[in-house]
């Protein structure tokens, strides 16, 4: 629908009424990071972030300056269209100034002009990729509205007074937002610690923890507490070292199926390997580990499920019997949760395919990438059939099923687990990672099935609450977004503030600023012509 302006307004095509000035490049080779005598600043897009790294060049390598009050254009790549101001120096290539007469545009009036639909459509619009950025020819027919001088500034007055008010209301949403995080890593903690069915292990024999117990020389190095007392009088809960035995047996007896499969389809491919436990936890290991109750213990992944990698993409399969199947990406995997919105499938030798093939109640774990994805564990519960994994994605599959999926998902994302992942990865910058030896190496709490069960209702009743709440102040900071637009629609469409009958049409503006350029022009005409003439005598 056509928007409506009132009478006092003009609507202009950008390229009628603003240049738009691309910034210079000098070589890096003549860049510096501290202030120095003749050098200046040279503005990049990423100096308007929280995370700045001010460059300075020397003065006579650039060409184009900008000062606090100038309004830029971010012109490539995730930040295209990006609007910027209260800088000053020199500007890079990825920067555009706008350039106007300030007569006709309030600075800041401009500034949030721009950041709505009038400038973001045009640019959306443009074929080619953002990593290539504008031309200025591509948004030269945007249509801006321009009210009077003085009503730019009681628009602007308003929108900052509006926004000042959001702001506030988006801070406590963001705060009470951090502070649902907060407590879900305490919940997880104590969870991990004990602490949450300590009253069930009272009331099922089990001996409670008890704060600053230490008894490691009595112990395997993995185990923490008194096993010789952890079951109490109830034969149903085993402790961890018990559960450990159940675990070596069952790893035991799948390597004896393994073997005797390969024998009987006539010993074809690689003998299956005996398995060889990973070295046991060192004192000085579980010194770093927070304290368990009696009767739990620790222990390393690779010791109690069995760890591969994925398929990798690329492989050259001409002329070998190939299938397509579903496959899982980093992306799908998030941190205690599995995101299928969207499933690519990849073509996978046929007799890969059983290697691969995931199965319910494998724990995935993602290798890294950004950091905030190293280490996340999901569950995956046969959502899709027949489905794979890719390399950049483990897959641990407990031995004897003694260990419930979920805990191992629930503890990836306790601070324990994810300083570890920290700790041990290869990190390069904003990038890192781990490999399937790091993770086999990950220390993971050993406690019985039936206080795994108690621990996972303890949390699921209380995360449930975090969940609910959580989705709440997303909503609302969604709605707090949507209110910001609103402002500025009824901002740019003369609906925020009153017009003032004394206020100078801005087309009564522009026709004079017209009839200035012409006779600026006739001037700048005769001038040129006299000189020529002078010049032939």
């Amino acid at each position: 629908m056509k928007t409506t302006y009132p009478q006092s307004w003009a609507v202009q095509k950008l390229g009628d009424v603003m240049d738009v000035q691309g910034g210079s490049q000098p070589p890096k080779s003549e860049f510096i990071y501290e202030p120095h005598g003749d050098f200046v600043q040279l503005l990049q897009i990423r100096d308007f972030g929280e995370k700045t790294v001010p460059t300075y060049v020397p003065k006579n390598k650039v060409t184009k300056f900008c000062t606090k009050d100038d309004v830029l254009i971010a012109r490539y790549g995730a930040s295209l269209g990006r609007i910027l101001t209260g800088l000053e120096g020199a500007y890079n290539v990825a920067l555009a100034k706008t350039i106007f007469d300030k007569r006709l545009f309030f600075n800041k009036y401009l500034f949030y002009l721009l950041k709505t639909s009038v400038l973001q459509s045009p640019l959306k619009m443009i074929s080619r990729s953002a990593q290539n950025g504008f031309a200025k020819h591509e948004i030269a027919h945007a249509q801006l509205p321009i009210p009077p001088l003085n009503e730019q500034h009681r628009i602007v007055a308003k929108i900052e007074e509006l926004f000042s008010e959001l702001d506030k209301g988006i801070e406590n949403l963001k705060t009470a937002q951090a502070q649902l995080k907060v407590y879900r890593q305490a919940l997880l903690k104590h969870a991990f610690e004990g602490k949450l069915t300590a009253q069930w292990r009272a009331e099922n024999s089990v001996i409670p923890a008890q704060a600053g117990i230490h008894s490691n020389e009595k112990l395997d190095s993995r185990l923490r507490g008194n096993d010789s007392m952890g079951g109490g009088n109830d034969r149903r809960v085993e402790t961890a070292e018990a559960l450990l035995k159940r675990i070596q047996q069952e790893r035991g007896q799948r390597f004896q199926q393994q073997l005797a499969d390969w024998e009987a389809a006539g010993k074809q491919g690689s003998k299956p390997k005996a398995p060889k436990p990973l070295e046991p936890l060192t004192a000085e290991e579980l010194d770093e580990l927070p304290e368990l109750p009696e009767g739990w213990g620790w222990e390393k992944l690779g010791n109690i499920a069995e760890l591969i990698g994925g398929v990798t993409k690329g492989k050259n399969l001409d002329g070998k019997e190939k299938i397509s199947l579903p496959y899982l990406r980093v992306a799908n995997v998030q941190d205690g949760y599995l995101d299928l919105t969207e499933i690519k499938n990849i073509e996978v030798e046929t007799r890969d395919k059983d290697k691969y093939l995931l199965e319910f109640g494998d724990v995935l774990y993602t290798e890294g990438g950004d950091k905030d994805k190293l280490g996340r564990g999901a569950v995956w519960r046969s959502q899709i059939e027949a489905c794979i994994h890719q390399n950049h994605i483990f897959r641990a599959r407990v031995f004897g099923g003694v260990i419930i999926p979920e805990i191992l998902s629930l503890y990836s994302q306790t601070k324990s687990a994810k300083k570890y992942f920290f700790r041990h990865a290869k990190q390069t910058t904003n990038l890192a990672s781990i490999n399937l030896t790091v993770l086999a190496n990950l220390p993971v709490v050993i406690v019985c099935q039936s206080e795994q069960k108690q621990i996972l209702l303890e949390i699921e009743a209380r995360l449930s609450e975090v969940d609910q709440l959580d989705q709440t102040i997303t909503t609302s900071l969604q709605q707090a977004e949507a209110l910001r637009q609103s402002i500025l629609k009824k901002a740019f469409s003369g609906q925020l503030v009153e017009q003032d009958p004394h206020d100078e049409p801005a087309s009564a503006l522009l026709a004079r600023i017209k009839a200035e350029r012409a006779v600026g022009a006739k001037n700048a005409h005769t001038a040129a012509k006299s000189h020529k003439t002078a010049g032939r005598k």
